[in-house]
């Protein structure tokens, strides 16, 4: 078992930035690609991007590229999601997932059932 837990969300204005985390325990961190996924209200969840185990690989949703980068600390169990020049459009719960899958050429986990593990979620807030 992994258990996850966010933390870091709160009421921004837009064009702001936000760095959100996720701590790991229980099984090897290292042993598992991160990603990230969205739901806003009345919305269904989307993914927003991924990190390999190793940290030297992300792959992004076209909705965060440019502008959110994930980044992880494996000596920390942690996974980051830093956010730039937010939009209101970004409001959403987010949460952190783990999996098993790699990142194999352009092949990568992007469907939920495609993770093993999650968290519980931390809600952003964009203001115009």
């Amino acid at each position: 078992q992994v258990q996850l837990v966010e933390s870091g969300g709160g009421l921004v204005q837009a064009g702001a930035s936000l760095r959100i985390s996720c701590a790991a325990s229980g099984r090897t961190f290292s042993n598992y690609a991160m990603g990230w996924f969205r739901q806003a209200p009345g919305k269904e969840r989307e993914f927003v991007g991924v990190i390999n185990r190793t940290g030297g690989r992300q792959v992004y949703a076209y909705s965060a590229k440019g502008r959110f980068i994930i980044s992880r600390d494996n000596a920390k169990n942690t996974v980051y999601l830093q956010m730039n020049n937010l939009k209101t459009e970004d409001t959403a719960d987010y949460y952190c997932a783990a999996t098993n899958r790699a990142l194999v050429g352009s092949a990568y986990p992007r469907g939920e059932d495609e993770y093993d593990y999650w968290g519980q979620g931390t809600q952003v807030t964009v203001s115009s």
